[in-house]
């Protein structure tokens, strides 16, 4: 993008977002996760509390920018959690990555246990156009009707995660 662009294009879709929501939006998941050198300053200017775009743990951590906490809260992503990794569709080599439902399944299930093992999160990224689809839906309600059967588990938006993980945060320091 050119100076200013990505400023100009997260302020409006913030503002378009607040109009519809009724308030401001709490985070924000950069597209493709594509976190440029400008990203942090634009978030929080506009005053986001937490950010879900980054990968460098598998649990929430708080971003420090040039040795200095920055109050912001990170919900990692990776790409073994992403949907798109198993079912995507490049039109323009014509590559189709299909793996079987049940096999991505068993990869969320082996991420799920880990995570509830280690007593942390477990952040799936869904696509609509991916997964909603009959087959991907069986398999993802067999992923929630056994994330249920263990006690403890808690399904919160990244909101409501975000101000769990800053109270931890906050404890810890």
């Amino acid at each position: 993008m050119k100076p200013g662009q990505e400023r100009e294009l997260t302020t409006r879709a913030f503002e378009w977002w607040t109009q519809r929501l009724g308030h401001k939006p709490a985070g924000i998941r950069t597209p493709s996760w594509d976190f440029t050198g400008d990203t942090l300053a634009i978030i929080r200017d506009l005053g986001f509390a937490y950010d879900s775009s980054l990968m460098a743990d598998d649990r929430p951590y708080e971003i420090i920018a040039e040795g200095k906490p920055t109050g912001l809260v990170e919900l990692p992503v990776e790409w073994i959690l992403d949907d798109y990794a198993y079912y995507s569709y490049d039109r323009h080599s014509e590559a189709y990555n299909r793996v079987g439902d049940s096999d991505v399944y068993e990869i969320y299930k082996g991420e799920f246990d880990r995570a509830y093992e280690e007593g942390t999160m477990f952040l799936l990224t869904m696509h609509p156009f991916v997964t909603g689809h009959r087959s991907r839906l069986t398999a993802l309600n067999r992923l929630v009707d056994y994330m249920q059967s263990k006690p403890g588990v808690w399904f919160g938006t990244l909101q409501q995660v975000a101000v769990v993980a800053r109270l931890q945060l906050s404890a810890t320091h």
